[in-house]
């Protein structure tokens, strides 16, 4: 089953998009254009299988372990690109019409079209040579083992005892299959620092632009992968980000140590236990506690660990998701004429459908029903927060100022967490600590806030003056 997510979730928590502020960010180290794409895709389509999100984390691991380092620059893929992209039948190169007018042209200035296609021999070449290099200097010495997960089958739906040892060894082994082509064979074998002569560039060209071009296209797309997985790895230690441990979905578990904001300076961590008896997190706080911003960190890491990537945590051991969806940052749909509050019931009515559909979801929902009246928010967040409760193979995190709703439903289901984040009044300042803790509270510090900014005296000194 593909995992599920929308455009809502992935604004809420900033996960793709342009700029530094986006998560995707955080991880673009990649050297080539194809490996940003690559990076951009995998953002996009997370992985729902357990044993898929352990195997692509397994080999990330490794090579943070190993410290590899990307054996290519960025440049030579471009020429690569621009070179198979021209299929062109008039610029394919003829042996035969290199006669000795030809050579002293080419003494004089170098034809355009001849000069590109010898690059792109080249970068193909040079390509083969640095991809055939690194294959044979990684192996299972040096990298973590895969015995706590669950081993990724091959093609042929078998394991090897090998790849308990060595993550990268079924990609490692595709590659080296590739590479085994006699095409690509003969062009290994090609010294890349020599010159070559025409009749041999004309003999390759044809072979890789006309006649093999989906072969070069096949050993690209792993290269691209590395791209990815080394970025990914130089990031996770330079973050000192951890390698979640995915688990069936049907244990209904997770477990975050330590998770805090990525994008937040010192940023504080928090620490959360969830499962079957404990399904629903009603979370309360007063304005600027941090309840969005524990459940963006909350989400984020959900989000990162389905991708098989590494999280801002201590420790994170999850049961995987069939999808993730937020409200955090809801718009009125004004298009449509909706009002806040009807946008906000249009939000539930559609994860309810979800719901319905026996899905196991992880969803958060910042301040529900908080575009109605305290009466109808109060009766909703009970009604809904209750329904949530039942779907015990799904997780949610609601966050509410109403706390009265939480000492109804406190009586009413076991299974729900009352955590909250507290605020320390210091004279007339409150201190927000940013750190969960058991319990509801009732701390309402909107006002204060209010007359610390001296808003009241700003508006009477007004009237006064204007009198």
């Amino acid at each position: 089953m593909r995992f599920i997510t929308d455009n809502q979730t992935l604004e809420d928590l900033k996960i793709v998009g342009q700029g530094d502020h986006s998560v995707i960010s955080i991880f673009n180290r990649t050297v080539t254009r194809g490996g940003a794409a690559l990076l951009d895709e995998l953002f996009r389509y997370p992985l729902s299988d357990a044993n898929a999100i352990n195997h692509r984390s397994s080999i990330i691991q490794y090579f943070a372990s190993i410290k590899a380092v990307f054996p290519f620059s960025g440049e030579l893929f471009d020429v690569l690109e621009q070179y198979l992209s021209n299929t062109d039948e008039r610029t394919r190169l003829s042996p035969d019409e290199h006669t000795l007018g030809k050579k002293l042209t080419h003494l004089i200035a170098e034809d355009t079209d001849y000069k590109n296609i010898y690059k792109g021999v080249t970068a193909v070449i040079d390509i083969l040579h640095g991809l055939r290099s690194f294959i044979d200097s990684i192996g299972p010495a040096g990298g973590p083992t895969r015995s706590t997960h669950s081993p990724a089958a091959d093609p042929a739906g078998s394991t090897h005892a090998q790849d308990e040892q060595f993550p990268y060894y079924t990609e490692k082994n595709a590659i080296a299959e590739l590479l085994s082509d006699p095409v690509l064979e003969l062009l290994v074998k090609e010294r890349s620092n020599s010159k070559i002569p025409y009749n041999k560039v004309a003999a390759y060209d044809t072979l890789l632009r006309f006649r093999h071009r989906d072969t070069i296209k096949k050993i690209v797309r792993p290269v691209y992968y590395l791209d990815v997985y080394l970025s990914v790895a130089k990031v996770a230690l330079q973050r000192s980000f951890v390698f979640p441990r995915a688990l069936p979905k049907e244990q209904h578990t997770l477990v975050l140590e330590g998770v805090y904001h990525p994008q937040l300076k010192n940023a504080v961590p928090n620490t959360l236990y969830m499962g079957p008896d404990s399904n629903v997190i009603f979370l309360t706080g007063a304005n600027m506690a941090g309840k969005s911003t524990f459940m963006k960190s909350l989400g984020i890491a959900l989000f990162l660990a389905h991708m098989g990537f590494p999280v801002p945590a201590g420790k994170m051991t999850f049961s995987v998701f069939d999808g993730i969806y937020t409200t955090i940052n809801l718009p009125d749909n004004l298009g449509m004429g909706a009002s806040h509050f009807y946008a906000e019931v249009l939000r539930v009515k559609k994860l309810a459908k979800e719901l319905s559909l026996s899905k196991d979801l992880f969803i958060i929902f910042d301040e529900l029903f908080r575009g109605t009246n305290v009466k109808d928010a109060y009766e909703a967040t009970i009604a809904i927060t209750g329904a949530f409760a039942q779907r015990r193979n799904s997780m949610f995190v609601i966050s509410t100022h109403i706390m009265e709703a939480g000492e109804i439903l406190r009586q009413q289901f076991g299974n729900i967490s009352f955590q909250y984040l507290p605020t320390h009044m210091n004279g007339n300042d409150p201190v927000y600590t940013y750190t969960l803790e058991a319990g509801i509270t009732d701390d309402r510090h909107g006002m204060v806030i209010v007359r610390n900014e001296g808003i009241i005296d700003i508006l009477k000194n007004g009237k006064k003056k204007i009198s």
